[in-house]
């Protein structure tokens, strides 16, 4: 018998009704000569602190150098703290019940690091030495499936994959346990986390928040000249930003004195523009962000879906190139592209059989090939799923469709000592930019088509129709979103435009495409960032951490991003994991020396043992006070009923149970009133109104609209 292993039962179930695994037991199919088995994601992790003994958050425990690390099956949060997942240790066992039975073991987890891993926490936790061959595929259709069966290659082809997915968890476990119990002891509350990809991470949205709000805008000033002929016109620059005012001025007094000007220089050229590469993860995850508003994390989750109904490739994949075998198959995936109600205007603008190579580079490939679809026509979809769906098709048909061809023209007018230029460009054949109309695509000289300006030849005398001068103001750098984030993280932080640099560098950058969503989540989950709009802003938490650790190592980009290429050296054989080991215990121990040096007396100040709890500590801040104990749940919004609460009115309540009379409280119906905010016997926020007496009774107490501002 041969035992396979998936990652989830629905990719099981699909692999066993190939090989005619069709009888079906508890957690497993059978049949043909297979045992087909899955696991539950991941089944078995690196074992926790208290695992090893370290139970304390003592300084004197730190740093943590578990040697060896120990792997432990699934644990779960429940109220009287992480207990065995039930669910993980009856899968597990049907695992192990399987293998027992097998003579050999397909392993049959996604392509991919973490798959790899899975599969080999889950192999080795179980003691097992059995032979094992590896079927790596990159989509999920019948075709592809058995095409891997019949190209299966032993499991020790993948051990550098592995290797690297066992140190990456092992670092960020060294870097993060230690970081954060650091950070916990030094500022005297929980809640809060450090991570060898997450504080670089925060550090670039920090620093780039207050470069923003602190920039100091400068006034300059830029000259044009409109020129005309026969009643039309066309605007010129004076090539040269003036920073004074008075010298601008005189100049532009100057400019007066001329009816007519040379036009010297006319540059007639065709220029193309190129179209885009494929889409990888990260590219998508940018684009979604930017055209659909999802988050990085919702676009993988989408992503994920679409590739377990078989519709497109692996989407964890970081490359944007396809080999020449999956080249073979495009011109059929486009004509099927071109049927699709959204892509049928453009069915006339593409050649299948003549397609442009840009995508196509063996070279190139990572694990995986970039994202297409798959020839799976699909059904019923969500209406999210559908747009990332046609996301996808709709680059495919970008990445092998014709150039866009446009007319460049630049014109010159040089005279004493002024040079004044313009420059614009038409299109003269959209070609791929046809797919989708996006006007983002548009160069900054581009010109609507149906706007009409005038054109001069070389040596002409032109008519100065008139002069301006406008004043303008340097601007900072905006802020982070998701999308710009995402690039910033796949280049550690460098900012660069150009695609192809990007390509080169990625290697280098924080995190990979299958973990920077789950990264960006994380800094949401500890309230170290939140969105305004679109734009990515740190909390004055967020800040404050920030402050403390922006000149240690764990905030060093660059560093991380020689980690991340160092992991990637690993999954080539070219660094040995020993290697990389050493020098994140030598990190670790900086790192955590660093963090138990620092002191956080106004953090530690603003922090209140919990009423509720007794156990965690409420944080005030801006917005709210929340109580640290994920398990506890306490939470103070400061807008209530049309009042503020200050600092005090919360203090009041946290210390005592209740506030001083506050006035001016605005009920549903506009009326006002005054009131005390207590808490009631399960800590909900209720009020306690004052009791005035009227010929010696007491004043009708109103009865409250219900418990306010509950926890959502």
């Amino acid at each position: 018998m041969i035992a396979i292993l998936t990652e989830k039962p629905s990719v099981g179930l699909d692999i066993a009704r190939i090989v005619g695994a069709t009888e079906k037991f508890d957690g497993y199919m059978s049949g043909n000569g297979y045992m087909v088995t899955w696991a539950l994601g991941h089944l078995v992790s690196l074992a926790q602190p208290g695992y090893y003994g370290f139970t304390r958050q003592s300084a004197s425990h730190l740093p943590m150098l578990p040697n060896p690390f120990e792997l432990v099956m699934r644990l779960k949060k429940t109220a009287k703290g992480m207990v065995t997942d039930k669910a993980a240790a009856k899968q597990l066992n049907i695992i192990d019940k399987v293998f027992s039975q097998c003579d050999d073991i397909i392993v049959a987890t996604d392509a991919g690091r973490e798959g790899q891993c899975i599969f080999q926490y889950i192999y080795n936790y179980l003691g097992y030495t059995k032979p094992c061959k590896r079927l790596w595929i990159s989509s999920l259709t019948d075709e592809a499936i058995e095409k891997g069966m019949a190209n299966l290659k032993d499991n020790n082809h993948y051990e550098g994959l592995f290797q690297a997915a066992d140190c990456r968890a092992k670092a960020d476990w060294l870097i993060g346990m230690n970081g954060s119990r650091a950070l916990a002891i030094s500022s005297g509350i929980g809640n809060n986390s450090l991570g060898r990809v997450q504080t670089p991470t925060l550090a670039m949205i920090c620093a780039r928040y207050r470069e923003n709000r602190n920039f100091i805008s400068t006034n300059y000033w830029q000259l044009h000249i409109t020129l005309e002929k026969e009643g039309v016109f066309r605007q010129f620059r004076f090539m040269e930003d003036l920073k004074e005012k008075s010298d601008a001025e005189k100049l532009y007094e100057q400019l007066k004195s001329y009816p007519s000007v040379p036009i010297t220089k006319v540059e007639r050229k065709t220029v193309h523009q190129s179209q885009p590469l494929l889409y990888d993860l990260t590219t998508l995850q940018k684009d979604c962000n930017i055209h659909l508003n999802l988050s990085a994390e919702k676009t993988l989750e989408i992503a994920q879906n679409l590739y377990e109904k078989k519709l497109i490739s692996y989407p964890r994949t970081s490359s944007r190139y396809i080999p020449d075998d999956v080249f073979r198959e495009i011109p059929s995936l486009l004509r099927m592209v071109l049927r699709m109600e959204p892509f049928k205007h453009f069915a006339d603008s593409i050649d299948t059989l003549r397609l442009p190579t840009e995508s196509v580079n063996n070279k190139k490939i990572t694990d995986h090939h970039a994202l297409i679809i798959t020839g799976d026509y699909p059904g019923e979809l969500s209406p999210l799923e559908r747009k990332v769906y046609h996301m996808i098709a709709g680059r495919m048909l970008e990445a092998f469709g014709p150039k866009c061809k446009k007319e460049s023209l630049l014109m010159e007018a040089s005279f004493n000592d002024f040079l004044f230029r313009s420059s614009s460009q038409k299109i003269l054949s959209p070609g791929w930019r046809g797919v989708l109309n996006r006007p983002e695509d548009k160069d900054a000289e581009e010109k609507d088509s149906e706007e009409v300006i005038a054109e001069f030849e070389e040596g002409e005398n032109a008519k100065v129709g008139g002069h301006s001068l406008a004043q303008k103001k340097t601007m900072p750098k905006p802020l982070y979103t998701e999308a710009t984030l995402l690039t910033a993280m796949e280049t550690a932080g460098k900012t660069i435009t150009d695609e192809a640099v990007r390509e080169a560098i990625k290697e280098q950058g924080l995190g990979t495409p299958a973990t920077r969503a789950a990264i960006i989540e994380t800094l949401f989950r500890r309230e170290y960032i939140e969105r305004s709009g679109k734009s990515l802003v740190p909390t004055e938490k967020g800040l404050f951490i920030y402050d403390a650790v922006k000149e240690m190592k764990i905030a060093d980009a660059e560093m991380t991003g020689q980690w991340e290429k160092m992991l990637a050296e690993i999954e080539k054989n070219r660094v040995s994991p020993e290697t990389f080991m050493k020098a994140i215990e030598v990190y670790t121990r900086q790192i955590t020396e660093e963090v138990l040096s620092l002191k956080f007396p106004e953090l530690a100040a603003n922090a209140i043992t919990c009423p509720k709890c007794g156990d965690g500590k409420v944080i005030i801040r801006s917005k709210y006070a929340k109580c640290d104990n994920g398990k506890c749940g306490l939470i103070i919004f400061r807008n209530f009923l049309n009042k503020e609460l200050t600092n005090q009115h919360i203090q009041q309540l946290l210390s005592s149970g209740s506030t001083k009379l506050i006035k001016g409280f605005k009920g549903k119906k506009g009326n006002t009133f005054d009131a005390k905010l207590v808490f009631d016997a399960n800590h909900n926020i209720t009020f306690s109104f004052p009791k005035t007496s009227e010929k010696g009774k007491k004043k009708a107490v109103p009865k409250p609209s219900g418990e306010v501002r509950k926890k959502k």
